[in-house]
């Protein structure tokens, strides 16, 4: 049974703006923060929240909180295509007849994942976590999920394709407002932010506001793993791409960051240097730990997270490995690592 919205919780920031809480259903984050953005054709939504029924109960009744109808919504801004932001898009479409807008990247992502059979990404996923270095064990229910050839469920297996490309440094084409889409690539290779060119309503100091999606976030860093495809070989380097992304961010010097988790806040600048600094450290605790050669698996295991890896849950610990990846190629592009030749898994040590 479908729980019952009663009091949605809505936040209106002023100058036709507002955002919704729309629950991501067992997750620690709680909920996106879906923003509405009124424009002289009709209220256009800034990412769209988790497709469940929950969800959707809390976005329509939060929309009506607003004074609007699913129905009424002109269009869909994704800044990029994790199911948390991107999940209900579909649905909300299909009860509007609304445009949905992407980054091209991400957009190819969303083409990939769908063309791709649930068997082929576990097998992907398997290997993948083999050559870093996890235990058999752990990889054995993705083996058998591939052989087995389970139906999709996962979330984001089926995304809604866009229909529109979002330009990077372009005006978004919406009537009345002077919305810029910047690109920050990094949490997703197609990630955008999106630069709101008017003065806050509160005339706050700064360059207007910025949707900054995962991009930049009040108390988190954002998870940065690997750009993943399965029919690219190409050793890419998210965690470069996100660094040199805050840095962009940084220099807009926005009044108010409005983000799509936790809650609205200020001093951009500051929050960039907050998280640059962070990952600055880690950086230079993984490079101590390959004083002798580690394998991705084993580097996560040492890293410090929210909680010890004895209690990080399945899928988390892949993200974890993921995540330590993205971190150790920074440190090979930056000449202070190097992958061991002929390591069976990949093993990489410092140099």
């Amino acid at each position: 049974m479908t729980p019952q919205v009663t009091d949605p919780p809505v936040i209106e920031h002023g100058g036709g703006v507002w955002s919704i809480k729309v629950p991501i259903p067992d997750n620690p984050l709680g909920f996106t923060l879906v923003h509405l953005l009124a424009t002289d054709r009709g209220p256009v939504l800034v990412d769209t929240g988790w497709d469940d029924p929950t969800s959707w109960d809390t976005l329509t009744a939060g929309l009506a909180r607003c004074g609007v109808a699913v129905g009424d919504v002109h269009g869909v801004v994704i800044t990029h295509h994790h199911p948390d932001h991107h999940g209900l898009s579909a649905k909300v479409r299909d009860a509007s007849g609304a445009w949905i807008a992407m980054h091209a990247a991400d957009a190819s992502v969303v083409r990939r994942t769908r063309a791709n059979p649930p068997g082929r990404w576990y097998a992907y996923m398997a290997a993948k976590l083999t050559a870093a270095g996890a235990p058999a064990e752990h990889v054995a229910p993705l083996v058998r999920a591939a052989e087995e050839g389970r139906p999709r469920k996962l979330p984001g297996l089926d995304p809604a394709l866009p229909d529109r490309d979002i330009a990077p440094g372009e005006l978004l084409d919406l009537a009345g407002r002077r919305l810029r889409a910047i690109w920050t690539p990094g949490h997703t290779p197609g990630h955008v932010c999106l630069h709101l060119e008017e003065d806050h309503p509160a005339r706050l100091r700064g360059n207007g506001r910025l949707f900054s999606g995962d991009h930049l976030l009040p108390g988190i860093s954002p998870h940065i793993g690997l750009y993943e495809d399965p029919d690219d070989a190409t050793v890419t380097d998210p965690l470069g791409d996100y660094l040199d992304s805050l840095e962009r961010v940084a220099r807009l010097d926005p009044a108010e960051i409005l983000p799509a988790h936790q809650h609205a806040f200020t001093d951009a600048p500051a929050r960039v240097g907050a998280l640059i600094a962070h990952h600055e450290e880690r950086l230079t605790g993984l490079h101590a730990l390959l004083a002798e050669p580690r394998t991705a698996w084993q580097l996560a295991e040492r890293m410090e997270w929210n909680r010890p890896w004895a209690d990080i849950p399945y899928g988390s610990r892949n993200i974890a490995v993921s995540e330590a990846e993205a971190h150790v190629r920074r440190l090979v592009k930056l000449g202070r690592a190097e992958v061991v030749p002929g390591g069976d898994p990949v093993t990489y040590v410092a140099v």
